[in-house]
């Protein structure tokens, strides 16, 4: 079973379930714990080879991108979570929706940060290029290139520096090993671009992520159970350049979904 931790304020309160991206951890939501709390029970997870969850599987296991959705699932039942408010960031926003094609009533709203929809040639030239080198250059190389490109404003100084902190954790293997998944993970969001979610989503995106935003704009004009919100003065990782704009947009969704004024 994979590092879990919980904040329980008590049974009637919602569920919020944070899931951070590739190389990342729970951690990452450091800026959000607080303000979340106190308000509703929180489960933090570390996904399959991050954080403390790194040394639960073997070095030579093959991941599937089903079992990384399974993983949170699991959890989820553990603790009698029937249903709950998932928010993502990144890559953890591609783990959300695979959750919710996994178990679609488990999804009382969907709130995706710095959302990764679609693999648009820009991503499809970096993925080609991080599989090619990976066996030549040191794969740090690749993850500070990959930082830079997606987190190019000295603006966002303190992302781009915890994104390559936490990288330094993850380590080679691991990277390889969600590198393995490019394939699967992009034929997810050809499906995901097509089917909405089960549940309303909520887009938070920074206006400075230039290689996303201009594509989530363009989604939430097709699916009509979504919309965005576009933070200002943030780039790719908003909950961590916004956090009180993040936290405050977040929370309000959250509670008109669930019926609060």
């Amino acid at each position: 079973m994979i590092y879990h931790k919980t904040f329980i304020q008590n049974s009637l309160k919602p569920w919020v379930v944070f899931i951070h991206g590739a190389g990342g951890s729970n951690v990452i939501w450091f800026k959000q714990l607080r303000d979340f709390k106190k308000r509703y029970n929180v489960l933090l997870v570390d996904l399959r080879g991050h954080g403390k969850s790194k040394k639960i599987y073997s070095q030579e296991e093959i991941y599937k991108f089903d079992e990384i959705g399974m993983d949170v699932i699991q959890i989820m039942d553990y603790l009698n979570i029937k249903k709950a408010h998932f928010i993502g960031i990144s890559l953890g926003c591609i783990v959300i929706r695979a959750i919710d094609k996994l178990a679609p009533a488990r999804a009382e709203s969907i709130i995706l940060g710095g959302a990764v929809i679609q693999f648009n040639s820009k991503i499809k030239s970096l993925v080609t290029v991080a599989k090619l080198l990976n066996s030549i250059l040191p794969y740090m190389w690749l993850y500070k290139l990959n930082a830079w490109i997606l987190i190019p404003s000295k603006k966002h100084a303190q992302s781009r520096k915890l994104f390559m902190k936490e990288a330094v954790k993850l380590g080679e293997n691991e990277f390889k090993k969600w590198l393995r998944m490019s394939g699967e993970i992009r034929d997810y969001l050809q499906e995901f671009l097509i089917k909405e979610a089960s549940a309303p989503v909520l887009y938070l995106m920074g206006d400075h992520d230039y290689m996303f935003l201009p594509m989530v704009s363009d989604l939430v004009k097709k699916h009509m159970n979504s919309q965005l919100e576009i933070i200002g003065n943030s780039g790719h990782v908003c909950n961590i350049d916004q956090p009180e704009v993040f936290n405050e947009t977040a929370i309000r969704f959250i509670n008109k979904i669930s019926g609060k004024h």
